[in-house]
């Protein structure tokens, strides 16, 4: 079962404004990167359902997260279908993300009260996820839309909470057009947790980047 609420998450993901990806199938990576993060001050991060056997590292990272970095809030992304969702709901995920609307993982997730963040491109999509119950809706991928289509659905639909993930980057513009758009958080893969930091197991350089990633959004905002 989940740790945290899905009101909880909802108001991490305002609080903090970064949700950042990662996916990699050895578990002791994963617990530098998930340190890491953590000690630059992130309090989320979605695990991506990418890998043979990615169930089984989730689950033993979502472990290391209760034991030792209490505060974590671990999920998954990539999810595609219900089943997936329920299986990563047994491993304690506290948060759900699809790449696109699919209503049987709202229904899942609905169920037992887990967050669900399904990936939208047009307003349609994101109305229909919305009288679903979704809370926060992932725009995907966020390059391909930008900025000012945030800024656009944002102006007939102030209530609509958005989450780009794809195409935002660790650096004062890229932030600066995203949350001057109206977003309230974003999703960061690649760009925030690099293969050369992973190669090079610079866990204190990936600290220093989720730390200064957090103080311009707050500084922005």
């Amino acid at each position: 079962m989940a740790t945290f609420t899905r009101i909880e998450i909802a108001q991490t993901m305002h609080r903090t404004g970064l949700v950042p990806l990662f996916y990699h199938a050895d578990v002791t990576i994963g617990k530098r990167v998930l340190r890491a993060c953590y000690e630059g001050g992130a309090r989320l991060l979605e695990f991506t359902n990418r890998g043979d056997y990615a169930h089984e590292v989730f689950g033993e990272l979502n472990r290391f997260c209760r034991a030792e970095l209490p505060e974590m809030i671990m999920g998954v992304g990539s999810v595609t279908d219900a089943a997936a969702a329920s299986l990563y709901m047994q491993l304690g995920a506290n948060f759900v993300v699809t790449p696109v609307l699919r209503e049987d993982i709202a229904i899942v997730c609905n169920r037992r009260k887990v967050l669900w963040s399904p990936g939208c491109g047009s307003l349609g999509e994101i109305a229909r996820a919305e009288e679903l119950g979704c809370e926060i809706v992932k725009l995907f991928p966020g390059g391909t839309y930008g900025p000012g289509f945030v800024k656009a659905i944002r102006g007939p639909q102030p209530w609509t909470t958005i989450m780009p993930t794809g195409g935002v980057a660790p650096t004062e513009e890229s932030l600066r057009s995203w949350f001057e758009a109206g977003v309230a958080c974003v999703g960061m893969g690649s760009k925030l947790i690099s293969g050369e930091i992973i190669k090079n197991k610079d866990w204190t350089g990936l600290t220093e980047t989720v730390r200064k990633t957090l103080e311009m959004i707050q500084r922005l905002r």
